[in-house]
């Protein structure tokens, strides 16, 4: 059976109930039909003086282009947590419509562990990345309407661009304004996916809706003749934003194949934003769950490197468990094999591809001080001697592996490390973060490039060092640092698998994100915009003449 036709023959629980769960009351919810809801304002304040439950980060090695299973794994940890009966719940990314029509897919686990209803989170669900884009291009229109009637702030330069959630290489770069009517000025501009837009990181980042108001406001929109910057409050424009946000604002919550709450909220890619579900959705999860797993986009060195030092700085939170997921196909990816190979038996790939699972442990148990367990998401042709092999190989360096098989057996098979877990984040950590805040941009990209990267040196093109002395001009030096980066790689070469010897990080521009709070360093030809895959999985997506979905995996 495929993902969609498991999910389909699953009877759901009402939404009601599922927040019963939680301690919840119908009035704490707002339905969305019989299976989705958002959690109404005022939940988190209710609990506030309850003591937070465990928090669990899922994160993985650098993956295969179509991904390891961090979604599959979460999904799996907190069905088998509640098997042994204990109180998870899981708090979780919203699916970007880029990938489920491009190479993925969907984004929802799969097989037999799954947040359902999984066509509606895998499309439209509640609406929430829709009215991030209506926010965006709102403010975009806002920019060229001020300047067609006058231009009295003085724009010079615009860099606020327009957003779309899904995947078109074509409007990477594009020509606006090209009607040739009276007072229009026709302009360079560029369009981002919707997921990294700094619209999401705010939605992601903001405590409140007062917060998320001066976060919209404090957007740079652009530079005047002297250099001075423009920011989105000069054109009034954050109030209406914040409206079109207004919804969007308060997580999602659904449940699992086997009824455990899931809370789904926010959906910043980990390549090019910052990778994790939204602030709110978190510490709502940590008052209304004993254990709560969350993930982080791609690879460690992306997605849980920005949870650790952005997300974690700003909530003031930290994990208490890791778990690290990998499968054989990656590790013999990055052991040198073609990924259309990368299902037969190769043990001497697994030897050379254990590098990059070494590297990822290292970064998290002795650079950010976290305990770790590996996770191994077993699929069906993985034999039991590549098994052996690499659980050996973990335990050699002081880790124990857990043999996941959530995708076949759901719940029942995550239980041993859902036993782990319970004993795991009880251990006392020594976490600590990659750089200091008060570190110079520069400085703060050379540690996470040196330490968590390998790199050798970073190499800033001569554009990115007048950025950078810009941004720290204008006051803005002491933010975090986001660093947009391929995740097939620890270097900035999707080609260079296996990072031997030295490499440096090419940093080729710097953004300012003034409202999220982050600067934005783009390492090697990253975009973001992505295009879609020779053959994208839109080709084999359709309906039925019951109006019964097809092809969303």
């Amino acid at each position: 059976m495929t993902d969609i036709e498991i999910a389909r023959s699953t009877k759901l629980e009402k939404i009601v109930d599922v927040a019963k769960k939680l301690g919840m009351e119908e009035d704490d919810i707002e339905q969305y039909g019989k299976y989705k809801a958002k959690i109404a304002d005022g939940v988190y304040e209710k609990r506030n003086a309850q003591k937070d439950g465990k928090l669990i980060l899922v994160t993985a090695i650098s993956p295969t282009p179509l991904g390891e299973g961090k979604t599959t794994i979460s999904i799996a940890i907190a069905d088998g947590l509640q098997k042994i009966g204990k109180k998870s719940i899981l708090a979780l990314r919203e699916p970007s419509q880029g990938p489920v029509f491009g190479i993925k897919g969907g984004a929802t686990g799969g097989g037999k562990v799954q947040i359902a209803p999984m066509e509606d989170i895998n499309l439209h669900f509640t609406g929430d990345i829709h009215a991030m884009t209506a926010a965006n291009n709102l403010l975009s229109s806002m920019i060229d309407n001020h300047i067609y009637f006058g231009n009295s702030l003085g724009f010079d330069k615009v860099v606020w661009k327009r957003c779309l959630d899904l995947n078109d290489r074509q409007l990477r770069t594009v020509q606006t304004g090209l009607s040739q009517e009276k007072n229009i000025v026709p302009r360079e501009d560029h369009f981002d996916i919707t997921v990294a837009s700094e619209i999401m990181a705010i939605v992601c980042l903001a405590k409140d809706r007062e917060d998320l108001k001066e976060k919209l406001g404090n957007i740079l929109i652009g530079y005047n003749k002297q250099g001075e910057p423009i920011y989105a409050k000069q054109l009034k424009a954050q109030g209406a934003m914040a409206v079109l946000l207004k919804d969007a604002m308060k997580p999602n919550l659904v449940q699992t194949l086997e009824h455990t709450p899931a809370i789904v909220h926010g959906g910043p890619f980990a390549n090019i934003a910052h990778g994790c579900n939204s602030i709110l959705a978190t510490k709502l999860a940590l008052k209304l769950g004993d254990y709560v797993i969350t993930e982080a986009g791609f690879g460690a060195d992306l997605g849980a490197e920005k949870f650790l030092d952005i997300k974690c700085r700003k909530a003031e939170i930290q994990p208490d468990a890791v778990v690290l997921v990998t499968t054989l196909k990656a590790i013999k990816y990055h052991g040198g094999v073609e990924k259309e190979r990368v299902q037969e038996e190769n043990k001497e790939a697994i030897e050379k591809g254990m590098d990059n699972v070494f590297r990822h442990i290292d970064n998290l148990k002795n650079k950010f001080g976290l305990n770790v367990i590996v996770a191994l998401n077993r699929y069906a042709q993985d034999t039991e001697e590549e098994i052996v092999l690499v659980q050996k190989r973990i335990e050699e360096k002081g880790v124990t592996l857990s043999l996941v098989e959530g995708w076949a057996k759901g719940g029942e098979g995550a239980i041993d490390i859902a036993q782990k877990l319970v004993d795991l984040v009880d251990i006392k950590e020594d976490f600590q973060y990659m750089y200091e805040l008060e570190d110079a941009i520069e400085t703060k990209i050379e540690k996470i490039a040196t330490k968590i990267y390998g790199a050798k040196e970073v190499i800033y093109e001569e554009k990115a060092k007048e950025q950078i002395h810009k941004i720290e001009e204008m006051g803005y030096g002491k933010l975090p640092v986001c660093i947009a980066k391929t995740q097939y790689s620890f270097s900035d070469d999707p080609k260079n698998l296996e990072c031997k010897g030295d490499y440096p990080i090419t940093i080729r521009e710097v953004d300012l994100k003034a409202g999220a709070g982050f600067v934005v360093a783009l390492a090697g030809k990253i975009f973001t915009m992505p295009g879609l895959p020779k053959v994208p999985a839109a080709e084999t997506i359709d309906i039925d003449e019951k109006g019964e979905i097809k092809g969303i995996f």
